[in-house]
């Protein structure tokens, strides 16, 4: 090792404390921004791998076939934009029949209705379908299922009793489309025959590519220019590509705009600190330098060793940040590789790369500047000059702080920041980072805790009563075992009597369920009907406003965006043959049903011809009623009706649990970066204040005297940067916290945003001087420990 690398080593292995702060902060830097630039990368990798290998479409298009022809829909390929095109395929929407014993099912069970399209095979140059098990239909009596979608595997056989003649085909395999572009394929001459007269309006689907379609904005201009060709609204619905990758990838793609924001913060902090802590190294080794000088090292030598001694600690801490990122990414990957039934995902080699190395770039010129201040120093000034501050800077201040009604020690205390206004102005920027990063954390997770009581759909009432008859969850159908009788459902009407006469009740609404089709959405649409005054119940408003008429829906930017609709749109419910028309009149979040759940009255079940009675009563309360005594007498009054009364209770979401101990180990790796680079300083400052420490214990100062001059020193300095940096956390959480609903496809409601309220904004701002304290307790007391004539002999 020459002569430069053994500097460089010595100084490392000197500054213990200087290495170690360097260490935390580019460790915690790299952590966040491997996991933010890896989730965004690597969690679209499994479905953008599938998707380039099926020919995915960029636009499913749905088309009414009594306005425009099968060569009309043909001649689309050719519009302006499109690349290549398949179909039209004859689709429609039925509801299956299980026709054969299964594991699963027995037969004779409904299932929910399914998107059935007539394909002949399962190639073509738009969306390859993936055949998992079995083979293609080839002929009439055949059919293949989505992976996943029906419980049916190949051998399996399903009746469709509302289509003409009530045929049953068998399964003869299972298939996944990357862009979910149908649930079901049979032959071109099984769709006809499905789809014969009487058996509701033709209708077709084609797929598209276009030339360009990285962006919402190009698949929108695609579709139009699609639309355009064709006859007005022979276009019903269409489904984008980049749609279904969002929601595909939603739970991954939550966590980047947390991340990307923590890893902006951490590199920032770690650029300060590290700026602090070389700069510092240079002014305290000021007489080192010379020393070297004079050995014989070159000013471009000193530059090196200083940039050296801040690169060697952040490369570890870089390498620590890429495997403690990669180790944190797997079981958010994992779940989206298993959607396509592909390896685990994991963060591309490139970014483990290009992270660490952007990293320690940034920390060289951070370190750069301070580096260059020492190798300009004379040698002669560089063995000659002392430590001790000018006489006269911060003078007046310590005379105008004396003159408070404060002790000694303390008034000294809050004199000293303005003897080094630079230093302290350093350490009151590192504290501001600290207070930015806590502000901002306790956004998130008051955010996520809002997030978390609104997701699910009826969560406001403390009691659910179930009306009997084996309710299960959407879609589902009651199965029995063997002989066992069938639960007759209890009269919703009597239940409801039951509820109005039951003391301790506050309000109460009934909700109806069932799957049917909606133009335009692929797949069946689960619809919860409400009965009565829900208002009080309804999920949050984005836009729009609540029910208060039959014939109106609500749904969330999800459902919205995969329909092509907005509020004020029409959108048609079908069933079987029966159809019917909703106007959506607001927009709400809720994550139920991932997000794709129609709201509306029970009216528009009835429209249908479904039943609408309610199966399901939300309740609230009084105040002040035990919920035991209210629940035991409750179900003592539904026995006779065949009703049960139970509290309404919603699990917790893993993925916001994850989000919040992620934010949380993040912010406090943040905030002890924070807290050491404010020891640093201290600690600095006490080694250039050995002299003045020795004077004031010969004058008589205690060591708990000691203690609290320095403390306050800091503490002073530290509540004044908490309180200037509260505002700016604030900003940063309505900032970034509506990029998370983004990144769902969700509209955050506003009281997700507005979180903070004065009690939390003002411990926020005493955060600062937590800090500071924290980070200055060791060095005061380092100080307070040295002996009266160690520091005198120094001069």
């Amino acid at each position: 090792m020459n002569a430069l690398g053994r500097v460089v080593v010595a100084g490392v292995g000197r500054r213990r404390v200087q290495t170690t702060v360097m260490v935390l902060t580019t460790l915690m830097a790299v952590t966040a921004s491997v996991l933010a630039a890896g989730l965004l990368v690597a969690s679209r990798a499994p479905f953008d791998r599938a998707f380039a290998q099926q020919h995915g479409a960029h636009l499913t298009g749905r088309f009414d076939g009594a306005r425009a022809t099968a060569a009309q829909l043909a001649a689309t390929a050719r519009a302006p934009g499109v690349s290549a095109a398949a179909g039209p395929f004859r689709t429609l929407s039925v509801r299956p029949r299980t026709a054969s014993d299964s594991e699963v099912l027995p037969s004779g069970v409904d299932l929910p209705p399914v998107t059935v399209v007539g394909r002949a095979d399962a190639g073509g140059p738009v969306d390859e379908v993936d055949l998992v098990d079995g083979a293609w239909a080839t002929r009439p009596g055949e059919i293949v299922v989505a992976d996943g979608v029906l419980p049916a595997w190949p051998g399996a056989r399903l009746s469709f009793p509302d289509a003409p003649g009530g045929p049953t085909l068998t399964v003869v395999g299972t298939a996944r489309s990357v862009t979910g572009s149908a649930e079901a394929w049979v032959t071109p001459a099984q769709a006809e025959a499905l789809t014969a007269e009487g058996a509701g309006a033709s209708a077709y689907e084609m797929l598209y590519r276009f030339r360009e379609a990285g962006t919402d904005e190009e698949v929108a201009a695609g579709r139009a220019a699609v639309a355009a060709v064709l006859p007005k609204d022979a276009m019903t619905g269409a489904q984008s590509y980049l749609t279904v990758r969002q929601q595909q990838t939603a739970n991954a793609l939550a966590f980047v705009p947390i991340l990307a924001a923590f890893g902006v913060l951490g590199l920032a902090l770690s650029l300060l600190v590290i700026g602090i802590v070389v700069s510092g190294s240079a002014g305290a080794a000021t007489r080192r330098i010379g020393v070297l000088k004079a050995l014989g090292l070159t000013p471009a030598q000193v530059v090196l060793a200083h940039v050296g001694q801040a690169l060697v600690p952040a490369a570890v801490g870089c390498g620590a940040g890429v495997v403690l990122g990669n180790l944190l990414a797997v079981p958010v990957l994992g779940e989206t590789g298993a959607v396509f039934d592909a390896p685990a995902a994991s963060i591309p080699v490139w970014i483990d790369v290009v992270v660490p190395a952007a990293a320690l770039v940034l920390v060289a010129g951070s370190a750069l500047g301070p580096a260059l201040r020492a190798g300009r120093l004379r040698t002669v000034d560089a063995l000659t000059v002392g430590r001790a501050p000018g006489a006269g800077r911060g003078r007046l201040v310590r005379r105008l702080a004396g003159r408070l009604p404060v002790p000694r020690a303390v008034s000294l205390g809050l004199a000293h920041p303005f003897a080094h206004p630079v230093r302290s102005g350093t350490m009151a920027a590192a504290v501001a980072f600290g207070v930015v990063t806590v502000t901002f954390a306790v956004g998130l997770a008051l955010s996520l805790g809002v997030v978390q009581e609104g997701r699910m759909l009826n969560s406001a009432g403390s009691v659910v009563v179930q009306t009997g008859g084996g309710q299960g969850p959407p879609g589902a159908e009651v199965v029995r075992a063997g002989d066992e009788a069938d639960t007759p459902r209890a009269d919703p009407q009597r239940v409801a009597a039951v509820l109005r006469a039951q003391r301790g009740t506050s309000r109460f609404y009934g909700t109806a369920q069932a799957q049917v089709g909606a133009a335009g959405v692929t797949g069946a649409t689960t619809v919860v009907a409400y009965e009565g005054d829900s208002s009080w119940g309804a999920p949050r408003m984005v836009s729009g406003r609540w029910l208060d008429g039959p014939g109106q829906a609500v749904v969330t930017a999800r459902f919205l965006k995969a329909a092509g609709l907005g509020i004020g749109d029409t959108l048609t419910l079908t069933e079987g043959e029966r159809r019917t028309a909703v106007r959506i009149v607001g927009e709400a979040f809720f994550t139920e049903g991932e997000g794709m759940e129609l709201l509306t009255t029970t009216s528009t079940l009835a429209d249908l011809g479904l039943d609408a009675r309610p199966v399901r009563f939300d309740v609230r309360t009084e105040p002040g009623s035990d919920p035991a005594s209210y629940l035991a007498s409750l179900n003592a009054a539904l026995e006779p009706v065949g009703a049960n009364a139970r509290p309404n209770s919603a699990g917790s979401s893993s993925v916001i649990v994850a989000m919040n101990a992620l934010i949380g180990m993040l912010t406090l790796m943040l905030v002890a970066v924070a807290a050491l680079g404010v020891l640093n300083t201290v600690v600095l400052d006490t080694r250039d204040r050995v002299r003045d420490l020795g004077v004031f214990r010969a004058l008589g100062m205690t060591p708990r005297q000691t203690v609290a001059m320095v403390v306050v020193s800091v503490a002073g300095t530290g509540l004044l940067a908490g309180a200037a940096a509260v505002p700016a956390g604030v900003a940063l959480h309505h900032w970034v916290t509506p990029f998370m609903g983004d990144a769902v496809g969700l509209t955050l409601p506003a009281a997700t945003i507005a979180v903070y309220d004065t009690a939390h904004l003002a411990l926020l701002a005493v955060g600062g001087s937590v800090i500071a304290v924290a980070g200055g307790l060791l060095p005061a007391g380092w100080a307070a420990a040295t002996d009266t004539a160690t520091p005198l002999r120094t001069e």
